[in-house]
């Protein structure tokens, strides 16, 4: 039996931390509303994260909250309550990209885990040997620009936890050190401001001669999916294995933690690589959550252009497979209440994503609006829509578009 690796899921708020921990993550890391990276994620109040906890803890779950912006002088005040709160609240780790919170952590909340975040760009094991004999830290979320190669050796040689990036968004720079955003809008990408710059679309001159047409310039990266190398990350004995995207919807998180949780569950069980049929199905589950293109990361030891986008993004490539969650079941009808996300029809296929049970797939043969009235179709979000399935629900799943 392959030892498992912990799956670490993003959140920005309680509700998509709900349903990371249903959906198989082993930890969830969230954001508060001060000292964090994504200041515009939704992020959690002191009682969100509070109770937070108490949820993943139910639930056999863990909370990593991130404390990872780079401070400037006037950003300390506060930090030593804010530590010890989370420590109380029972946090189990902060990931922190700055040396003088490391610090702060281990003299203020001494039970918390110090995880050294990717922001430090930490490529070496004498770089992460350095941070746990200098600083304490208990874990490094390593660069997500090592080749499997070099998580191979750092992971064999390091004497703590090691961390790798599995699935979302790349930064167009060194491990998130960008300043575009600070030059372009004043937003400093580095203290919870990124403007997200490098996905924009710009005209591109050489001197006064513009060389782009109707097709914009815009460098953004291709986002991760290393679905191919999670054996290859578990055989190194990586400890973690991490999802981005703390600003990402619901249907997200389920989808793609609940695909990454049955890949790695299979791996474990199984002990081998998956055969390409495997690989293919589990690959297609993961992808099901996905509006960007992806590529493997640099595990695949690859530069250049085919990690980048240079094209915009366009309401083309929204996915709307996400129909709704399910509010209630009624049994004695075989009926289930949907909160509506996108339009679907009577005479689609639509497909139950529900936390531990295989995808479960049916016909939608009749349909209700609130008031009993029949439909043919869905077209308005967020509209309470009654639903003929021929198998029990649970509140919270999650209804999308089936292939048949």
């Amino acid at each position: 039996m392959m030892k498992k690796p912990e799956l670490l899921a993003p959140a920005g708020d309680l509700k998509r931390c709900r349903t990371a921990v249903r959906y198989g993550a082993d930890a969830v890391y969230i954001g508060g509303q001060s000292f964090s990276l994504r200041s515009r994620a939704s992020n959690f109040t002191n009682e969100d994260i509070a109770e937070a906890c108490r949820f993943a803890r139910t639930h056999g779950s863990r909370i990593h909250v991130t404390v990872n912006m780079i401070p400037h002088e006037k950003d300390f005040e506060g930090l030593r309550e804010y530590l010890m709160f989370l420590e109380k609240a029972g946090v189990t780790a902060v990931i922190t990209a700055s040396p003088s919170v490391m610090k702060t952590a281990a003299e203020a909340a001494p039970s918390l885990e110090v995880h050294c975040s990717t922001q430090m760009s930490v490529t070496s094991s004498e770089g992460a040997a350095f941070l746990a004999e200098t600083l304490g830290i208990s874990r490094v979320v390593l660069a997500r620009e090592c080749t499997m190669d070099e998580v191979r050796k750092i992971t064999s040689a390091c004497r703590i936890e090691t961390e790798a990036f599995i699935h979302g968004g790349m930064c167009v720079n060194y491990s998130g050190r960008c300043t575009l955003s600070n030059r372009m809008t004043l937003r400093d990408a580095n203290r919870g401001g990124c403007a997200q710059s490098c996905r924009w679309q710009y005209h591109l001159y050489d001197g006064d001669r513009e060389l782009t047409d109707d097709n914009l310039f815009t460098m953004g990266s291709k986002d991760l999916c290393a679905a191919e190398y999670i054996y290859d990350l578990m055989d190194a004995g990586v400890s973690s294995l991490k999802i981005e995207g703390r600003m990402k919807t619901e249907y997200y998180v389920a989808s793609v933690v609940s695909a990454y949780r049955h890949l790695i569950d299979e791996i474990a069980g199984t002990g081998r690589r998956p055969d390409p049929q495997r690989m293919a199905y589990h690959t297609q589950e993961i992808l099901r959550g996905e509006n960007r293109e992806t590529w493997g990361g640099f595990y695949t030891g690859e530069r250049g252009l085919k990690s980048l986008i240079f094209r915009p993004n366009s309401n083309a490539d929204v996915k709307h497979d996400f129909y709704g969650t399910v509010k209630e079941y009624r049994p004695e009808k075989g009926t289930a209440v949907i909160e509506t996300r996108n339009p679907f029809s009577v005479g689609e296929c639509a497909e139950v994503l529900s936390p531990g049970k295989t995808n479960r797939q049916f016909v939608i043969r009749e349909m209700r609006d609130s008031e009993g009235n029949m439909m043919t179709s869905s077209r308005h979000p967020m509209a309470l829509v009654e639903v003929g399935i021929p198998f029990e629900t649970e509140p919270d799943d999650i209804i999308r578009r089936g292939e048949i």
